[in-house]
């Protein structure tokens, strides 16, 4: 979101760093293959890295516009194209960026204590992104909520979990806390929160019952019912996230 932002001329590179603290005190960018590496000028793995910086002044130079979030998950690994090692690494992270306008991709990693590593991949062709809108998305997360609440109820994931709600905010304190750029859709922000409620919930709720009186046959049951919610929330931040994005570059650029 705040890439999308800069790259159209709706926030100050400086905001864009400093959003980047919520999620390590050090950044670097290397390039996975040599095609990547050219394309960015930025250094091979195991390599020196580059900073942040050169990587959006590389993107401006290419004339991005957007860049879209994609979640993949085993079984669900729409948006990272036809395999290959960038949609590997995209899977193994868990999440990934996708540059729309030019067949690359990169992929986060936290590499040592506060340090995260971004890693450019060059893709045999740009990744066909499935556009889902924030109403079916929104309207979907609600859905699902309500389809898995009988579920859930009859399995008892609450039960023998005393101070299940301080865990609650303990873990919603825990996620990273940041700004969004000036003229994100509201709609969007209040779907990424929800979604974020909701999934340190299913977090509490899939950890393992500390008596173990949780069946092999209970827990498997457990796991089938947030299944669906799992999906609903990484749909609805995929779409919240992708949006916002949107937005920002679909409106005039503000920076010349």
């Amino acid at each position: 979101m705040w890439s999308s932002a800069w790259l159209n001329g709706a926030a100050a590179s400086d905001d864009v760093l400093d959003a980047l603290l919520a999620w390590g005190e050090a950044h670097d960018v290397v390039a996975a293959d040599a095609a990547a590496a050219e394309a960015f000028d930025l250094p091979l793995a195991f390599n020196r890295a580059a900073t942040p910086v050169q990587l959006l002044m590389a993107l401006r130079s290419h004339g991005a516009k957007s860049l879209r979030l994609v979640l993949p998950a085993p079984g669900d690994v729409r948006g990272l194209g036809a395999g290959g090692p960038f949609a590997e690494a995209a899977l193994r992270a868990g999440e990934a960026v996708v540059i729309s306008e030019l067949a690359f991709g990169i992929v986060p990693e936290p590499v040592a204590e506060g340090l995260m590593r971004w890693t450019v991949f060059s893709l045999a062709a740009p990744a066909a992104l499935e556009f889902v809108g924030m109403g079916e998305a929104e309207h979907g997360l609600t859905d699902t909520i309500r389809a898995s609440a009988g579920a859930l109820q009859s399995l008892n994931v609450e039960s023998n979990r005393p101070g299940v709600r301080a865990e609650l905010s303990a873990r919603l304190r825990s996620v990273p806390q940041c700004e969004w750029p000036a003229g994100t859709p509201g709609r969007s922000l209040r779907v990424l929160q929800r979604a974020q409620e909701i999934d340190a919930i299913l977090a509490i709720a899939s950890i393992d019952d500390p008596g173990g009186a949780l069946s092999a046959s209970a827990a498997a049951q457990r796991a089938q019912a947030l299944r669906p919610l799992f999906d609903a929330v990484r749909t609805a931040r995929t779409a919240s996230v992708n949006e916002a994005v949107r937005v920002f570059s679909e409106q005039p650029d503000r920076s010349s």
